[in-house]
Formats: C-alpha cells, structure tokens, sequence
C-alpha cells in the first residue's frame, strides 16, 4: 500500500514539473516577446509566438498565446537603433528531482545538463520618434539565422553580452 502511494506521488511530481518546464520553454524554432515598452503592454507573461525576418522591411512577431493571439509587433529595420544578444544558463533542476524520484542517485546526473536561453534585445524608435525596446526569447534553431538578418537589414552590429554568447551565434 505505501509503495503504491509512493509510486502515485512520483509521478504526479514528474508531471507536474515536466508540465512546468514545458510551459515555460520556448519552441526551438519559435520566439517568445519577453517585455520591452512596446506591444503587448497588458500582458502579465512572456507571450509565445513566431518572429519573421523573411519580410525585407521589418521584423514582425506575431503572437500566438491568447487573448493576443494574430497581433504582430512590427519594427522596421531602418528605425533599428541597436541589437543586443546574450544567453542565461541554468541548470535543469526541476529534471534531476524528477529523474531522482524515479531513478534514484542516478537521476542526479541531470544537474550537470544546462539549458541555455536565447535573448535578442532590439532597440529602435517607433513612428512617433520615441525610444523603444522589445526584448526577444530565441528558441535555440533560430537564432545563427536571425542574428546576421537582423545585423544585414538593419545596418546596426550586434553587441554581444559575453564571448560565450559571441561564440554561440557562430
């Protein structure tokens, strides 16, 4: 009977953190807005969506997480004032608790995994002149492709916060 209540309780806590990490990562081709003082002012959450660098005159990211599911946030790459890149690493701890409640010591190994987050910071001036900025998630896919894009059809360098976020757009 203890096992089983044991065994119940593991793998409501597996799920329970495997929906969590879920909910919060970014598609590994998709982009998620994650604040800035232009679009989605009202949202409380980063909001998920995709970024399009194929349109010649300006980055769009159109939202696809409701209520602001269809609304796009365009910047022209000519009001593009400059592009910033860096990377936060984490350990996967929500995984080594669950892979040690299953596992055993094993599961521990999972700590020594990172995952890594990609942000594009983009400052630019909206067409009332003022100084904006929208800082975007990258998932991991897309970010060697829209990192010279973004420098080419802007114009702008691209600063990179370290020289391992340097290393990792190459």
């Amino acid at each position: 009977m203890m096992a089983r209540v044991r065994t119940t309780v593991a793998a409501v806590l597996v799920c329970v953190l495997f929906a969590q990490s879920v909910a919060f990562a970014v598609d590994s081709k998709g982009a998620t807005y994650f604040g800035g003082t232009a679009g989605f002012k009202d949202a409380k959450d980063p909001v998920e969506g995709a970024l399009n660098t194929s349109d010649e005159t300006s980055l769009i990211f159109t939202a696809s997480d409701k209520p602001f599911q269809g609304q796009k946030l365009a910047i022209p790459y000519a009001s593009v004032l400059d592009l910033e890149y860096g990377q936060k690493a984490g350990r996967r701890v929500g995984a080594a608790v669950a892979t040690t409640v299953l596992l055993g010591p094993i599961g521990l190994l999972t700590l020594f995994s990172k995952k890594r987050k990609h942000f594009l910071t983009v400052g630019f001036k909206d067409g009332d002149g003022k100084d904006q900025v929208a800082v975007f998630e990258l998932g991991k896919d897309i970010v060697r492709t829209t990192l010279p894009i973004m420098e080419t059809r802007s114009g702008k360098k691209i600063e990179y916060q370290d020289d391992e976020a340097r290393k990792s757009a190459k």
